[in-house]
């Protein structure tokens, strides 16, 4: 079985593509997983073949990435409109990370005027590899009513419902069909020294000679061809097919490609998991593809025992042993996890460019009810496992639980399987924890800790001296005490209790920055204790803490933003407008056409960013960043912020 994956913007013609190119019947068993990708097989020249379709939302590029792991080829579809082409940015980008074999299809080739090598133009600002365009179009007036075959030099005209005609090249098309053959040719003779030597002796190639050449192109994934149609109308697949079918490389190319990161000695992976996911009544399904004949329902991968095979979409058991390129459904296999080279004893980890970008999306999650807080963090965990843009943390200061996503459509989901799969309703807000306190001046204390519960007492006096660290210094705690006034077994014990009392501050957030000096104290022979030690510094720290001006202090992350170049300018000032200062930008050595941009800005505006950033590059862009330091807030934002958490965290008690 050949398989290959359909990837471009949303509204490119996907689907259409793939639903065309695979028939009625075959549309009719079309599988269909919870985050959008759509799996077809079908048969075309009584070959079998697998078309992964890809959803062009950017926060299912995970899954896209996923899916070129079990892929021979990619095609990514795209509009007419050389407008458009930025919106290909990030498909292109996971395709040549990944090495896979590309071509490009030119979709509604028919509702255009736009000249298509302006098109292709565009589309080359973002591709590192040259793209070739391997057909021009036939034009009736204004209207695309067919086109021409660079190679063969033979024209198709377009009918509607039925197969293209072969006609003769008009008379209109014959001298842009020169100019571009000779672009053609002069585009492979880049990596072909006989091609090159042709074209200097002014030989005519040999047309045979020349297809070999494009398989050979293709398969060494050194130059993207482009073909144009209209999957609405059925204008130019079959064309595409055909050119998968004789070009596109076979499963061998692809283990041979992955098994590039094996360690030296091991053979290459036996089959490759590309999806995942958790059904209430069958637990958890993987989808796999075998790279090698002899994969069968409980042979041994990846160190377990494989279950259940059943053919994807139908529900029927696949045929076992799996053919080499083989993709079926594993049931029962919970030793596969999602997007992993599977040897024979062992599960590998996926290639570096098969991995998510960092999540920009973070929220806090709360079941609604309390008593499946750990159902919540179980289900959570399950549903991370599989999901390859999903992260699931806790809060460090709170302890709450935080999920790192890709986007609000991606918490959308998470929150849909949540209480379908798994029974958890739970709601969302943004994290409390980002917020810190310290303190602007030095506080003397003396505390003393008395009580008498009729039998042994309790008794601990501590004197010590708070002072302002260095930003970024943390805690710190020294003593001295002269002449045994505190026993110097309970000065850890006192050490804990300022420690316990940094967790929550005068302004009601966690301290952090401080020193902290034992200076002196008294014990008692029979009611001193650690406990009364621990709770006398907590005490005498908190007082401290109050006498000593708090201030609200606010984390500022570091962001490095991942942009199409042409969107720089206005991310400048996006930038500005939430408060953070630009370091700088540069080109992406690893990819054409965008830019890096690294600014410093609060983390409270971190979730502004990723919605500013979606809208400012029509959802392109991301970010990931990382915390670099903490700076002062004063006046009335300081004022702002502090009423804020204690209305939101009042509210959220009152709603339990």
């Amino acid at each position: 079985m050949r398989c290959f994956t359909v990837l471009g913007p949303a509204g490119a013609g996907k689907t259409t593509l793939v639903n065309r190119l695979a028939g009625p019947q075959a549309v009719g068993e079309r599988f269909e997983t919870r985050d959008g990708l759509g799996i077809v097989s079908f048969a075309f020249m009584d070959e079998p073949w697998c078309a992964i379709d890809c959803p062009g939302d950017i926060e299912t590029l995970p899954q896209a990435r996923a899916a070129l792991l079990a892929s021979d080829a990619a095609v990514i579809v795209v509009s007419p409109d050389p407008e458009a082409a930025v919106l290909t940015a990030p498909f292109f980008r996971a395709v040549e990370a990944s090495g896979t074999p590309c071509l490009v299809f030119v979709n509604r080739i028919d509702e255009t005027r736009a000249r298509l090598r302006d098109v292709v133009a565009g589309l080359q600002d973002y591709c590192g590899h040259p793209i070739v365009l391997r057909q021009i179009p036939i034009r009736d007036g204004e209207q695309v009513v067919g086109a021409v075959d660079l190679v063969s030099e033979r024209a198709w005209r377009y009918q509607e419902g039925g197969p293209s005609a072969l006609v003769e090249v008009p008379e209109s098309a014959v001298a842009r069909e020169h100019e571009a053959r000779a672009e053609l040719l002069e585009n492979l003779s880049e990596f072909d020294d006989w091609l090159l030597e042709e074209i200097v002796e002014d030989r005519e190639p040999a047309t045979g000679a020349l297809y070999a050449i494009c398989c050979r192109a293709l398969a060494e994934n050194r130059a993207n061809p482009a073909l144009i149609g209209s999957a609405l109308h059925g204008a130019g697949v079959v064309r595409l097919m055909k050119l998968l079918r004789h070009e596109a490389p076979s499963v061998d190319v692809l283990r041979q490609r992955l098994a590039a990161g094996s360690e030296a000695g091991e053979a290459g992976p036996m089959a490759v998991t590309f999806h995942a996911q958790y059904r209430k009544h069958l637990g958890k399904e993987k989808i796999l593809r075998a790279l090698v004949d002899g994969v069968s329902a409980g042979s041994s991968l990846a160190g377990g025992n494989l279950g259940a095979l059943m053919e994807v979409g139908t529900g029927k058991p696949a045929s076992s042993p799996l053919p080499a390129g083989g993709i079926a459904l594993a049931l029962k296999s919970d030793h596969l996890a999602a997007s992993r080279l599977l040897f024979a004893d062992r599960s590998g980890d996926p290639p570096a460019w098969a991995c998510s970008p960092e999540p920009m999306f973070v929220r806090s999650l709360a079941p609604e009810n309390d008593r499946d807080q750990a159902k919540l963090s179980l289900a959570l965990t399950r549903i991370a496992e599989d999901d390859p843009g999903l992260v699931v943390g806790q809060e460090g200061a709170t302890g709450a639980l935080v999920v790192h996503l890709q986007g609000p459509m991606h918490l959308r989901r998470v929150l849909g399987m949540l209480a379908e799969e798994f029974g958890v309703k739970a709601s969302d807000h943004a994290p409390d924890g980002v917020w810190r306190e310290t303190i602007s001046r030095p506080a003397s204390i003396h505390h003393r800790h008395r009580k008498q519960t009729g039998g042994a007492g309790q008794f601990a006096d501590v004197k010590l001296t708070v002072r302002p660290n260095r930003r970024g210094g943390g805690f710190g705690f020294d003593e001295t005490v002269k002449g045994g006034a505190v026993p110097r077994n309970y000065i850890p014990s006192i050490e804990a209790g300022a420690r316990d009392a940094l967790a929550s501050g005068p302004l009601g957030f966690p301290v952090v920055d401080i020193a902290v000096t034992l200076t002196d104290g008294q014990y008692h022979a029979v009611d001193s204790s650690d406990f009364a030690f621990r709770a006398a510094g907590r005490a005498a720290v908190a007082e401290a803490l109050a006498e000593a001006v708090p201030m609200l202090l606010q984390p500022i992350h570091e962001a490095v933003i991942h942009a199409p170049a042409v969107y720089t300018g206005a991310l400048v000032a996006m930038i500005s407008s939430l408060k953070g200062r630009v370091l700088g930008f540069e080109p992406n050595p690893d990819a054409r056409g965008w830019d890096l941009l690294r600014a410093r800005l609060p983390a409270v505006a971190l979730e502004e960013l990723g919605q500013a950033l979606r809208s400012a590059t029509q959802g392109i862009g991301w970010f990931e960043s990382a915390f670099d330091h903490y700076e002062e807030v004063y006046g009335r934002d300081a004022d702002r912020v502090i009423a804020a958490h204690g209305s939101a965290r009042g509210e959220r008690v009152a709603a339990r």
